[in-house]
C-alpha cells in the first residue's frame, strides 16, 4: 500500500477513474445488447433507434478517454453492420 501522501491520493483518483470506465463500458454492452435483441426479434425501428444511442455512447466514451478511436469504430461497425443485415 502507498505510505506518501500524493501516493495514497493518486490510488484514490484511480480507482475513481476505474470505477467509472467500468460503468461507462457496462453501459455500452448494455445498449449494445439491446441492439442485437431488436435485430433478433426482426424489428428493424426499433433496432435503428438503439442503435443511434448506443452510438452515441460510444463516441461519447472516446471522448471521455474510455475507450480509444479504433474500438469504438470497430463497435460501431459491428453493430451498424448487423442493423444493416436486416431485410
Amino acid at each position: 500500500m502507498a505510505q506518501i501522501k500524493s501516493q495514497i491520493k493518486r490510488a484514490e483518483t484511480n480507482e475513481k477513474a476505474r470505477q467509472h470506465n467500468v460503468a461507462v463500458r457496462s453501459e455500452i454492452a448494455t445498449e449494445s445488447k439491446k441492439v442485437r435483441l431488436a435485430v433478433e426479434k426482426g424489428d428493424k425501428k426499433a433496432a435503428e433507434a438503439q442503435l443511434k444511442v448506443a452510438t452515441r455512447l460510444i463516441d461519447k466514451s472516446v471522448t471521455g478517454g474510455v475507450n480509444s478511436r479504433n474500438t469504438a469504430a470497430r463497435k460501431k461497425a459491428s453493430l451498424q453492420a448487423l442493423v444493416n443485415s436486416m431485410k
